[in-house]
C-alpha cells in the first residue's frame, strides 16, 4: 500500500460550536496529565483540626524536592437557605486556598479572616488559586449517615451523582490579591497548562472522604467505619459552571488554538501510523468496553443533553459491530480506517469519543503535546501596519469563509448580546430585542465583526497599508488583530455566530471543560451545566502506581 500523507482537519470542520460542543476529555486533558506529572510528589495531611460536626481547617501538601503546594481548607456551617450554586452567593460550605509552600500559623490566622469570603476577602502572593465548594446535602447526609451505622453507602445511589462536594468557582492569576502568573510560569512543574487548578480541585476531593469519615466516627465511635476505597475513588467532584467560563476561548485565540492544535496533531499523528501494534488496538478496546458502564451512569433532565447521550449510545453500539465485523489483521493505516468509518457513519458526539479513545495507547504522541498547550499571548498580538490591505482580504476570505456568508441584516443572526453583569462583573448574554443594555455590549460577537471588517476591506483601495486602513477605521482594530492572529493559529477562532439566535452556549462550556476534563456535562438550562471531575481517579495514596486509563475503569 501507498504511504499516505493525513491532512490535518479543517478548521472550518472542527472550530463549529456543534462539533466543538461535542468533545470529551482526552488524554490531554489537564486533570489527567496532572495526575501522570504528580504521581511522584509526596502527599501529605499536615493538619486536620474539626469539630465533631466537620466544621474547623485542614491542611493537605504535595512536595517534591524543594518545592511544596498546599491546600488550606475552611469549612463552616451554613444555614440551608444561604446553600447556593450562583456566583452571587456569599457563603459556602468549605472555602479552599493552594498555598505556595507550607503555611505558618500567622498565614492560617490571616487565611482564616479571607478565604471564607472569597471575592470579598484579600489574599497575598502567597496564594496561588482560589476556591469554594457545596456540598451535594442529600448524598453527604446519606454517606455519613451510613458509615456512622457501620455500613458502606448505596453504590447505585452515590454513582448517579458522583460527588460529595461541587465547586462553584477555581479563580487563579491575580484576581483577589492571588499571585500574577508571570511569579510562578517558569516552575517547570507546573508548566502544564492549569497544573496548580487541577491541583487544588484534587486536593479538595480528598478532604471531601476525611471529612466524612471524621463526622461518621464522631456520631457513633463505636460502630462507625471508613468510606471503603473502591466507593471513594468512585468519587469526583462536581462543578456549576456558568456563562462566566464561555468568553475565555473568545478571549484567548493563541490558548484556544494550542488546545485544539494539540488535539489535531495527535489524531494526525494517531492516523497517520501505518502498522499498529495489536497491543495498541486491545488497550483501545478495553477502554471501549469499560466506558459503557461508565455511559450509563450519565444522567441529565436536559432533553438537549439526553439526546446527545442517547446518540452516543447506540452510535457506540453501532461502532461496536462495526469492530466485530473487521479482522484489521494486515490493514495498513488501521486508526486512519477506523476514523473515516466512524466520520462517515457516526454523529460528533460519538465520533470525538472515539477520537479521545484512540488517544490511549499513544504515550509517545500524548506526552510531549502537553506541555505546548500553553502559549504567549502577548507576542502574537501586535499588528503587522505595514502589511497591505489585499494580505488582510487574503486572510479574511480563506480563514472565515462560513462566517463572511452569514447575513447580519437578519435579526435571527443579530439576536443577542453579551454585557458584563453589575452586581458580579461576570458575562452574562440577553436577547438585544427584548431586554435593555445592549449599548453595554462587550466585544464577544467576532463573526459580526469580521464581516463588517470585510465589508470595509473589499470598498478599500488595496494596496493601502494596515495602519492607513486602520487610521480611519479603529471600531475594527480588535478583529483586524484577531485576523492576523488566526493567519497563524488556524485553530483560535470560532467559526460560529456567538449572538445568533439559535446559540447554545452550554458548547462553549463544554468545549474548555473537555480540555479540563470533565465528564457527566448535565445542563440545567441552556446556559449554566454540573460536570464531575476527578471520578474514578486514583487515591492519594494510589496515585505512584495508577493506570492512565482509570477514567474509563468500572463503577464497581
Amino acid at each position: 500500500m501507498k504511504k499516505i500523507d493525513i491532512k490535518f482537519r479543517d478548521p472550518n470542520e472542527v472550530m463549529k460550536l456543534s462539533k466543538l460542543g461535542s468533545f470529551h476529555q482526552s488524554k490531554l486533558s489537564f486533570l489527567r496529565s496532572f495526575i501522570r506529572e504528580f504521581k511522584d510528589w509526596k502527599y501529605k495531611r499536615n493538619l486536620f483540626n474539626l469539630n465533631k460536626h466537620g466544621y474547623g481547617t485542614a491542611v493537605y501538601s504535595f512536595s517534591k524536592n524543594k518545592r511544596t503546594y498546599s491546600l488550606i481548607c475552611f469549612a463552616q456551617h451554613i444555614d440551608s437557605n444561604d446553600r447556593s450554586d450562583r456566583v452571587i452567593a456569599t457563603k459556602w460550605d468549605a472555602a479552599f486556598v493552594l498555598h505556595d509552600g507550607i503555611p505558618s500559623k500567622k498565614d492560617l490566622i490571616r487565611l482564616k479572616k479571607n478565604v471564607p469570603k472569597q471575592e470579598v476577602g484579600r489574599l497575598s502572593y502567597k496564594e496561588l488559586t482560589l476556591s469554594r465548594a457545596n456540598k451535594s446535602v442529600r448524598i453527604f447526609k446519606h454517606v455519613v449517615d451510613s458509615l456512622s451505622a457501620g455500613k458502606q453507602p448505596n453504590k447505585e445511589l452515590l454513582n448517579k451523582v458522583g460527588y460529595l462536594y461541587r465547586t462553584t468557582a477555581v479563580y487563579g492569576s491575580g484576581k483577589f490579591g492571588l499571585a500574577d502568573r508571570f511569579r510562578i510560569k517558569d516552575r517547570k512543574e507546573i508548566n502544564g497548562p492549569f497544573r496548580l487548578e487541577m491541583m487544588l480541585v484534587y486536593l479538595v476531593r480528598q478532604f471531601t472522604f476525611d471529612q466524612v469519615n471524621h463526622i461518621a466516627k464522631f456520631k457513633n465511635p463505636k460502630n462507625a467505619v471508613k468510606l471503603d476505597s473502591d466507593i471513594a475513588r468512585n468519587l469526583g467532584i462536581g462543578n456549576s459552571t456558568g456563562l462566566g467560563m464561555a468568553p475565555f476561548i473568545v478571549n484567548h485565540p493563541t490558548l484556544l488554538h494550542s488546545w485544539i492544535y494539540s488535539r489535531e496533531k495527535a489524531l494526525k499523528d494517531i492516523r497517520s501510523i501505518e502498522s499498529v501494534d495489536f497491543k495498541k488496538l486491545q488497550v483501545f478496546k478495553d477502554c471501549l468496553a469499560k466506558s459503557k458502564t461508565n455511559i450509563s451512569y450519565w444522567s441529565t433532565e436536559s432533553e438537549y443533553q439526553k439526546n446527545k447521550i442517547n446518540s452516543l449510545k447506540v452510535d457506540l453500539i453501532k461502532f461496536e459491530e462495526y469492530l466485530k465485523n473487521q479482522t484489521f489483521i494486515k490493514t495498513k493505516y488501521l486508526w486512519n480506517v477506523i476514523y473515516l468509518w466512524s466520520k462517515e457513519n457516526l454523529g460528533d458526539e460519538c465520533l470525538e469519543y472515539i477520537i479521545s479513545m484512540m488517544m490511549e495507547p499513544y504515550d509517545e504522541i500524548i506526552n510531549p503535546l502537553v506541555h505546548n498547550m500553553s502559549a504567549d499571548e502577548d507576542k502574537y498580538f501586535t499588528i503587522p501596519a505595514h502589511k497591505k490591505v489585499s494580505n488582510l482580504k487574503l486572510i479574511l476570505e480563506n480563514s472565515y469563509k462560513s462566517i463572511l456568508e452569514i447575513d447580519f441584516e437578519k435579526k435571527d443572526s443579530n439576536c443577542n448580546f453579551w454585557f458584563i453583569s453589575k452586581n458580579k462583573e461576570e458575562p452574562r448574554i440577553a436577547n438585544r430585542f427584548k431586554e435593555n443594555g445592549a449599548e453595554l455590549e462587550q466585544p464577544l460577537a467576532i463573526a459580526r465583526d469580521i464581516k463588517k471588517l470585510y465589508q470595509k476591506v473589499i470598498k478599500t483601495k488595496q494596496q493601502k497599508t494596515i495602519a492607513q486602513f486602520l487610521s480611519e477605521n479603529d471600531d475594527v482594530r480588535h478583529v483586524v488583530r484577531r485576523a492576523f492572529i488566526v493567519e497563524k493559529f488556524p485553530y483560535s477562532e470560532i467559526q460560529d455566530n456567538t449572538i445568533d439566535v439559535s446559540l447554545v452556549p452550554i458548547d462553549m462550556l463544554r468545549l474548555k471543560l473537555s480540555f479540563f476534563g470533565a465528564a457527566k456535562f448535565d445542563p440545567r438550562s441552556n446556559k449554566w451545566l454540573r460536570i464531575n471531575m476527578y471520578q474514578g481517579a486514583p487515591l492519594s495514596n494510589e496515585m505512584k502506581n495508577s493506570n492512565d486509563t482509570w477514567v474509563y475503569g468500572l463503577l464497581n
